[in-house]
């Protein structure tokens, strides 16, 4: 049995950084974000007219649409209000350029769509898994090495996610293209300035978000490591 509780110890510090890192993608990939993005100091506003209040109005459609049942056209209906219509360097390549979003941007946030599902199945199963564990630990007295899995998953986090806010602070460009060639096919992700989806999510708004997002996950991390380690020594005296 030593040797099943070790190999368990083990899956749980696998399991962990992935339920904390989704776990922050759930709580961020929601309608409030975008306000408080927006309202950061310094964030660039729309070269090309939008104001916060059109970008706050658009975005928190898009997120909306993420994490949403809805199929596409809940976007591809959008439309710009009478009388605007999308920049011209975009609109070149539209047949109707009042509509908010181009073909190209449509297929990129169904592409979101699916991996932002696919990514909460992850976060369910190892949820789920993490909970039966720990009441199979509690249940069959095995609790220190569940809570020494927790410990090593802890510090698995903050070995991986230090890394990545570094790769963000220093390479972000570097980055961001190793994320999306890792998600999305090879040039279905990248857009016009001009286009609505960098309109509303700019550089900047990826940076900050990839860059909370680590530091959430590194808050978490540091708590289930040193709560883990706290309890388990208690449990051993």
């Amino acid at each position: 049995m030593k040797n099943l509780y070790r190999i368990l110890t083990w899956l749980i510090a696998i399991i962990l950084p992935i339920v904390i890192v989704l776990s922050v993608v759930k709580v961020i990939i929601n309608p409030w974000y975008p306000q408080f993005e927006y309202h950061t100091p310094g964030f660039p506003a729309d070269s090309y007219g939008f104001s916060q209040q059109d970008r706050l109005k658009y975005a928190k459609i898009t997120f909306e649409y993420i994490i949403n049942s809805a199929n596409i056209s809940f976007l591809s209906d959008l439309r710009f209000p009478p009388g605007q219509q999308t920049p011209e360097p975009s609109c070149q390549y539209m047949t109707d350029c009042t509509h908010l979003y181009n073909d190209r941007e449509l297929e990129h946030m169904l592409d979101v769509k699916n991996v932002y599902k696919k990514a909460m199945m992850v976060w369910e199963i190892c949820l789920a898994l993490l909970i039966i564990l720990v009441i199979w630990a509690w249940r069959a007295r095995w609790l220190p090495a569940f809570l020494k899995g927790l410990e090593r998953g802890g510090i698995l986090t903050l070995v991986l996610l230090g890394v990545i806010v570094l790769s963000i602070l220093t390479l972000f460009n570097y980055f961001f293209i190793i994320f999306h060639e890792l998600f999305f096919k090879s040039g279905t992700w990248t857009f016009l300035y001009s286009d609505t989806l960098i309109r509303l999510f700019p550089e900047r708004f990826f940076q900050d978000t990839f860059l909370i997002g680590g530091v959430l996950s590194l808050v978490l991390a540091l708590i289930f490591f040193f709560g883990a380690r706290r309890v388990r020594l208690k449990y051993q005296q």
